[in-house]
This record gives structure tokens, C-alpha cells and sequence, in this order.
């Protein structure tokens, strides 16, 4: 027993440097990625629950220069996809409360300018690859849900005529956080118990009705700006990025691979790929539910959540860009202005 005794404090000896030099190369590593931000023209858009109410805000991706671009009193803005051109910005807006609350998609410039109704009873919106319609998913109920995958039909709202126009496949239903490739030939959305899938990330169609499972586990999947990865939460702790391929019978993930891991309660979502495919932002803070549902849902305060930045080219390079804490989530990163 003593020779064990012995044998442990030799281990502890060894572990208590080990792990000194862990955090010292930890710390060192975030700031190597912080001096790299400084240098960074591009923006990020998120939402943030400030003085009782959800506003959408942007920051430097080093996280300053901060500014609010809704300052609204009497709605919640939430959940914002910047447009491929980085001028426009959709969004959900919460009006009411409790089970009266409605939500619906909105649009406007990234000014504030322009602001304008794209559809009641709407979820999810992201933008077509060409920038000129909004993506979004209807709401399955008429009595209002914080659920996330309480959607049934896609549809396509065009913004120079204003018309919608349902997805051929009638079928699509419990999806949530939907996104386009760049192509315009696909959406990848997660599904949650619903078209006969319990629970997994989909490659769509967008002018067909055929629908795949990519086969990795998780959920939140959003598309490199040259669409040729995918990046998601692999789980509530994890997130992971992977090289899509669509040149066979079926698209796939291949090389599917963790890039951070955080240890609970420090859940981490919400990943979102820099315009240049260099970094990725994401959702990180406690796992604690608010209203009985996980904090990681549009909607649901999120106390101790930040907006992080990482290197998706190597294993847990990062660092939280905001401090404050208040429920900052879903954060999209905003693409330069193109020069003609």
C-alpha cells in the first residue's frame, strides 16, 4: 500500500507541470489567435439579450466596436443570417408572450435601413445562394413553441417580387437551422423526429424532392463559403468539421473529425464559417435551461453564453470574443463588400 502511495505522489509530481504547461500553451495560444483577429476586416452579427430584451448586435472579429442594429423596445430579434453580398441581413422577430408570442422573418439592410415583414409564422431563414430570396421554414403550430423542430414545409420567399414558393417535396417537416450551398443545389438541415429520421443532419434537394442522410451525429450544420466542408455540433460539447463530397450516388461526409471539445457544463453551438474558411464562430457557455428547454433554442436566455472564435485548422484554438455573458448566440459572420 505504501509502494502505491509512492507510486501516486510520483504521478502527481509529474502531473501538476504537465498540466501548468497545458494551461501556459492553453493561454498563449489564445492570444496568438487574438493578435491574429485584430487584423481581420470582417464583422460578425449576433444576437444578445440586453436590458430585458433580444437585440441583434455586431462586433470586429476580435470582438470590438460593438453596436446595436435593431434597438427595438417592443420585439426580440433573433437568429441573424447575413446575405451572401454582407448587405442585407434576415432574422426572427418574437411579438407577445408566452403561448401568444408569434415569430416571423424579417429583413433589412445591415444599417437598420429597409426593414421589412417576410413572413408570419416563420422559422429558421437563411438566404438562397444567390442572395436574391430568404429560405425559411414554416411553423408546424398555430399556438406558438419554443421548440426548435416544430416546422412542417420549406419555402422560398423572393424579395424583388415578394412572392413565396413552397419546395416541391410537400413532406418536409421537423427540420430546423436549414442553410443553402453555395451552389444553390442543396439545403442542409437537421431533423428531429420527422420524415421517418429520428434524429440526424439532411442534404436536400432544392429543385428536387430527394432527400439523404449525411450520416453524422449531431446537428446545427452549417457550409464553408466555398462549399467543400461542413461544419456542426457533433455534440452538446463538441464541435467537428468534415470535407462534403456530392460527386457520387449519394452526398457524403468524409474525414468527419472534432475540432472542440469543451468540458461540461461548457456547452459549445452555432457554428458559422468565416467568409475566407479560416476561422469559425460559435456559441459557447453553461448548460443550464431556461423555461425548461436548453439554452442553445431561439428564444431561450442563455446566461454566461459568448460569441467564440476559433482555427478550425487544428484542435481547440480559440477565444470568446464577447465577455458580458448576456445570451450572446447564433452568431454569422458578415462577407466584404465585393469591388467590381
Amino acid at each position: 500500500m505504501k509502494n502505491h502511495h509512492c507510486y501516486f505522489a510520483f504521478l502527481t509530481s509529474l502531473a501538476f507541470p504537465l498540466l501548468a504547461v497545458a494551461i501556459a500553451c492553453s493561454t498563449a495560444r489564445s492570444e496568438d489567435i487574438s493578435q491574429e483577429l485584430t487584423k481581420l476586416s470582417y464583422r460578425i452579427v449576433f444576437e444578445s439579450y440586453q436590458d430585458q430584451n433580444w437585440d441583434l448586435f455586431m462586433v470586429r472579429a476580435d470582438g470590438s466596436e460593438r453596436v446595436n442594429l435593431t434597438r427595438t423596445r417592443d420585439a426580440n430579434e433573433l437568429y441573424p443570417h447575413v446575405s451572401p453580398d454582407g448587405t442585407k441581413v434576415c432574422f426572427v422577430v418574437d411579438e407577445g408572450e408566452g403561448e401568444n408570442t408569434v415569430r416571423s422573418v424579417w429583413c433589412m439592410n445591415l444599417d437598420g435601413t429597409d426593414r421589412r415583414l417576410v413572413a408570419r409564422d416563420g422559422r429558421d431563414p437563411c438566404w438562397t445562394a444567390d442572395g436574391r430570396g430568404i429560405v425559411y421554414l414554416k411553423s408546424e403550430f398555430e399556438r406558438f413553441t419554443a421548440m426548435d423542430f416544430a416546422t412542417k414545409g420549406v419555402v422560398v420567399h423572393d424579395l424583388a417580387t415578394g412572392r413565396d414558393q413552397s419546395h416541391s417535396n410537400a413532406d418536409l417537416q421537423h427540420l430546423y437551422c436549414i442553410g443553402a450551398t453555395p451552389d444553390g443545389k442543396w439545403y442542409l438541415s437537421t431533423v428531429h423526429a420527422g420524415m421517418d429520421f429520428a434524429h440526424g443532419i439532411l442534404a436536400i434537394q432544392a429543385q428536387g424532392s430527394q432527400v439523404f442522410n449525411l450520416k453524422i451525429p449531431g446537428c446545427r450544420s452549417d457550409v464553408s463559403p466555398d462549399g467543400k466542408r461542413i461544419a456542426w455540433a457533433s455534440g452538446d460539447y463538441s464541435l467537428a468539421i468534415g470535407e462534403l463530397d456530392f460527386s457520387g450516388p449519394e452526398p457524403r461526409v468524409v474525414n468527419p473529425h472534432d475540432i472542440l471539445v469543451s468540458p461540461k457544463p461548457m456547452k459549445i453551438q452555432h457554428i458559422d464559417w468565416s467568409p475566407d474558411g479560416r476561422y469559425v464562430a460559435f456559441s459557447r457557455g453553461p448548460y443550464k435551461k431556461g423555461l425548461g428547454l436548453a439554452p442553445s433554442l431561439i428564444g431561450i436566455q442563455a446566461p454566461g453564453w459568448d460569441i467564440c472564435v476559433g482555427d478550425p485548422s487544428t484542435t481547440n484554438r480559440w477565444v470568446a470574443i464577447t465577455t458580458d455573458g448576456k445570451s450572446n448566440k447564433e452568431a454569422d459572420w458578415v462577407p466584404l463588400p465585393k469591388t467590381r
